[in-house]
């Protein structure tokens, strides 16, 4: 258990140091990802307006909010799937808009649907949706289910899992992407105390080898050095910007 977690600390600090790296220029002057008086409304509800916030690189942020504040709606904005808003989102400095694929190859995005097919199994979700971007080895596949606790259930079609063990299936993602940022929504949904605990540690491992981290939860996180804002205050009420 023990060279399975050192193997895969050492893979992620050696995907987060490739993905998506700026020129160096770039990476000393400007954030990771920023943005910049964010306007979005809903039904005729004003979600957010004159939002802005900066991520740094090994930043965790956490976005707060009662529901139906928009936190969902932010994620998916920043991740390209919602163009119904206003304001400027750019990536280490330059537009979204002039460099959209670096961004994307950079961009692990786990949101309220697990995205798991029930009818294969934690291996074969695991190899097809991390082959989409990369070629991965058996090994580092099975590594990364070890590591999420998994172990037995590799070759055991999903729908005979329970819902914390698709959400696992999901999280082994992490391990295995070559991601420089994290955007995660509700992930600590239907885990078990076991579960939330293996999360947090995922989440500052990562984070301490310099990749990004922005989190939506209700759940209150154990993470060192953790920036927080809440969506439905007024704009300025942004924390900690270090």
């Amino acid at each position: 258990m023990l060279g399975a977690e050192q193997s895969i600390c050492g893979n992620l600090r050696a995907m987060v140091e490739q993905a998506g790296k700026p020129h160096e220029k770039d990476s000393a002057s400007a954030p990771m990802l920023a943005a910049t008086d964010l306007y979005c409304e809903r039904d005729d509800r004003i979600l957010f307006e004159k939002l802005n916030f900066q991520l740094q690189e090994g930043q965790v942020l956490q976005i707060k909010g009662d529901n139906g504040s928009g936190k969902t709606t932010l994620l998916r904005m920043l991740c390209g799937l919602n163009d119904s808003y206003e304001g400027e989102l750019s990536w280490y400095g330059q537009p979204m808009s002039e460099c959209a694929d670096a961004f994307y190859d950079a961009l692990l995005y786990i949101g309220h649907r697990v995205g798991v097919n029930k009818i294969l199994t934690p291996r074969e979700n695991l190899a097809w949706s991390c082959g989409l971007r990369r070629r991965v080895r058996n090994d580092e596949i099975d590594s990364a289910l070890l590591k999420v606790g998994l172990r037995g259930f590799e070759d055991s079609q999903c729908f005979t899992l329970s819902a914390g063990q698709h959400q696992r299936v999901s999280l082994a993602r992490l391990l295995v992407s070559d991601a420089r940022l994290w955007v995660l929504d509700e992930p600590f949904t239907t885990l078990d105390v076991t579960g939330v605990a293996l999360l947090e540690k995922l989440i500052q491992d990562y984070s301490s080898q310099g990749g990004a981290v922005l989190v939506t939860t209700h759940h209150p996180l154990s993470v060192n050095d953790l920036t927080q804002f809440t969506l439905g205050r007024r704009p300025e009420a942004a924390e900690n910007w270090a």
